[in-house]
């Protein structure tokens, strides 16, 4: 489990380093529909076709993703449950994506809905306004 351990602690640097670089040119995310594409779109490179919207409205975004997933590969060639590479590799990158583009986005992803158990990954993305009155 060590060398696993390692491999996914290495996939999240290269990971935060893409965000990173990413973010060196100015983005500013105003309205959920910018985070759309900001996110999943730009920054993610997702095509929009997998890119499903189950809700969007001013305040929240509501997607479930069918894309080919770096992380679900990773995770099997590994043998390791997928919500598990998930939580280290890509949620810590994702939440540091969005809240640069936007400070008072929350980002949650819904690890009752995540593939390979289900046919898509859903993420949960709001203004943390919202979040005080859930």
């Amino acid at each position: 489990m060590f060398i696993k351990r390692i491999i996914l602690e290495f996939s999240k640097v290269v990971f935060y380093i893409y965000g990173f670089l990413w973010l060196i040119k100015p983005r500013r995310a105003k309205s959920i529909e910018d985070i759309y594409r900001l996110f999943y779109i730009d920054f993610l490179k997702l095509d929009p076709k997998d890119v499903e919207i189950v809700e969007m409205d001013r305040y929240r975004l509501v997607t479930r993703c069918r894309n080919r997933c770096p992380i679900l590969a990773l995770a099997q060639s590994l043998g390791l449950d997928t919500r598990y590479v998930c939580r280290i590799v890509s949620e810590p990158v994702c939440r540091y994506v969005l809240r640069r583009l936007n400070p008072n986005i929350v980002f949650n992803r819904n690890y009752n809905y995540i593939r390979p158990y289900k046919d898509g990954c859903e993420e949960h993305i709001y203004y943390v306004e919202l979040d005080k009155h859930l």
